[in-house]
């Protein structure tokens, strides 16, 4: 399908056709042909926090890797565990250090008011581990839910589309599987108590992606927006099944007609026009 671009109050949209039904109107299944937004996944830093990107040269400095090599994927793949959690011990060192100086997005507050008075369920799918994430939310979003909250003990990470899928399946959206495909199936009673009682702080460690019958309730995402400012969000999210939205800054604007980014933002308050008016 070829795609178009529409600008709107520096607003840049890679869809052909609207998706998400309007807000700012009652959603009725039956009279509209457009999809009820069911919820917003959210990355972190540099997308709910301005960008700390200093970080990465000194966990790569710290780990004695190149700028090529994944950082995760580098502690994950260290022979012995003792020297997976002492590289990743040195990454969370320089985490928490930056977590002191994070700052809110310009528009996160207005953004997440309106979401709440919208009745949105908002979750948050990052590669950080827990403690920058609630010190965040504590610091500017007190009161306001995120649930679930995917962090880096999930696994795999993004690009994998799991944790988003996760959130869906948390959420009881659902659909069923086609032949032959991987999804996250839908808990057992059984389950979903052992997946209880390996929350902590509200955060998800349950992990990825597994063969499904065809037929079986897998989680459905489709009816999700992913927001980021990264590659690896829009990748998940496209491979996810949900729609995409990248906040656009000087450091990832080549994405800005990536094929995986449906819309284009310059602030989070942005997104009040477009969830509002169905431009999405």
């Amino acid at each position: 399908m070829r795609r178009t671009l529409v600008m709107m109050s520096n607003i840049t949209n890679n869809t052909s056709k609207r998706f998400f039904a309007p807000l700012k109107e009652p959603f009725s299944a039956g009279s509209s042909q457009l999809r009820k937004l069911e919820g917003v996944v959210f990355d972190m830093d540099g997308t709910l926090c301005e960008p700390q990107t200093y970080m990465f040269h000194q966990m790569r400095t710290s780990l004695s890797i190149p700028k090529t090599v994944d950082i995760l994927e580098h502690i994950y793949a260290l022979p012995t565990p003792a020297a997976q959690i002492a590289a990743m011990e040195s990454i969370r060192s320089i985490e928490r250090e930056a977590m002191a100086s994070q700052v809110a997005q310009p528009g996160l507050v207005t953004l997440m008011t309106y979401l709440d008075s919208r009745g949105v369920r908002k979750g948050i799918c990052t590669r950080n581990f827990d403690a920058p994430v609630q010190n965040l939310l504590e610091k500017f979003l007190s009161g306001s839910v995120f649930h679930p909250i995917v962090t880096r003990e999930f696994r795999p990470p993004k690009p994998d589309p799991a944790g988003i899928l996760h959130i869906a399946k948390a959420w009881g959206l659902v659909r069923r599987a086609g032949r032959g495909e991987s999804g996250i199936p839908e808990e057992k009673e059984e389950e979903h108590e052992g997946a209880e009682a390996g929350e902590k702080n509200g955060t998800s460690t349950e992990e990825g992606l597994k063969k499904t019958e065809e037929g079986e309730l897998v989680a459905d995402a489709s009816g999700l927006i992913m927001v980021g400012d990264s590659i690896d969000d829009m990748t998940a999210g496209r491979r996810a099944g949900a729609k995409t939205v990248l906040l656009v800054n000087d450091v990832n604007r080549h994405l800005v007609d990536h094929e995986h980014t449906d819309l284009v933002i310059e602030r989070l308050d942005q997104l009040v026009e477009v969830l509002e008016e169905g431009l999405l």
